[in-house]
């Protein structure tokens, strides 16, 4: 008669977040080997497009306000520090990327929602020469969003591919900058950025995002900053005020107890439970914007989605 034998010692459970028991480790990153990757954009993000893919999720540029912070949840890591400094990486989002387009309608694309596209882990991966070629032969129209001037480095491509670049730009104040985006290149550095693109003949936009109420929305601060982005050489201003969906609230309104205790209250008036700002206030912010951009000779607002008629499909011989 058979026995079974017994384990002296109980298997440990395995304890570790999600994403470390799926990724591998290597230089300070964690690499997934992701099975989509055009996600849907959600609608509390405030930008234009419905569909993003990002080959980074995760963002050491550290800003305070970013709307992506609650997909560090989903992998089992925290939507703060977690966020800022374990960054994963998407290795095989150009091979995805061009299966995904097989099948895709046409609609626009944002890229580098879910954390900047040409952070520093672009720098070791060179993922976005890829995934600009992917975007091109298929047809489909895009935005990069960024604040580094790493994106330079591909101005060429994303000239031929006819895509647009929003460069990040809320606001001029560098004591702001150092509190509330640390890991970020400087608003000078950003503005020169602007005039590189526009110089190498991308089109490029700023997106003056996010404004931050009670910090960053006084007269002279919106004046300030529009005036500079004019004189970068942009052509047009899309104003998206601050938002603290879950995962960014806590992280924001930590630091706001900290820094600003007084203002704690002001915004807990002001959100609501999504994390969308008030209408009236935003309709107001969007509104002095809008007004400082046709002093200065820019378009204001969110571009018309654009929309391409896919290549045609090859004809199958059997």
């Amino acid at each position: 008669m058979g026995w079974d034998a017994l384990a002296l010692v109980e298997e440990a459970a395995d304890e570790r977040p999600l994403i470390e028991r799926r990724a591998v480790a290597r230089g300070g990153f964690l690499e997934l080997q992701a099975r989509t990757v055009i996600e849907r954009v959600p609608q509390v993000a405030g930008v234009a497009q419905q569909w993003a893919v990002s080959p980074y999720r995760g963002c050491a540029h550290a800003c305070r306000g970013c709307g992506a912070r609650a997909g560090h949840r989903r992998l089992g890591l925290d939507a703060g520090r977690d966020f800022d400094t374990r960054i994963v990486v998407k290795p095989n989002v150009v091979a995805r990327l061009r299966a995904e387009l097989a099948r895709w309608d046409g609609q626009e694309l944002a890229v580098g929602v879910s954390g900047d596209c040409y952070q520093a882990a672009e720098e070791t991966y060179r993922l976005m020469p890829g995934v600009i070629g992917a975007l091109a032969e298929a047809a489909v129209p895009f935005t990069v969003y960024t604040k580094s001037a790493l994106v330079v480095r591909d101005a060429a491509l994303l000239a031929r591919a006819g895509a647009r670049v929003a460069v990040s730009i809320a606001f001029v104040d560098e004591r702001i900058r150092r509190a509330v985006e640390p890991g970020a290149p400087t608003a000078q550095a950003r503005l020169e950025l602007v005039s590189a693109l526009v110089e190498a003949g991308v089109e490029c936009r700023v997106l003056m995002a996010p404004v931050l109420p009670l910090l960053s929305d006084a007269a002279d601060q919106l004046g300030a900053t529009v005036r500079r982005i004019a004189a970068a050489g942009a052509r047009a201003v899309e104003p998206v005020v601050l938002r603290l969906p879950p995962g960014t609230r806590s992280w924001y309104l930590e630091w706001l107890a900290q820094e600003h205790p007084q203002l704690v209250g002001r915004y807990e008036e002001l959100y609501d439970r999504s994390g969308v700002p008030s209408p009236d206030y935003e309709g107001r912010i969007r509104g002095q914007i809008a007004q400082l951009c046709q002093v200065y000779g820019m378009g204001c607002g969110a571009p018309a989605a654009e929309r391409r008629e896919p290549p045609a499909a090859q004809l199958a011989l059997v």
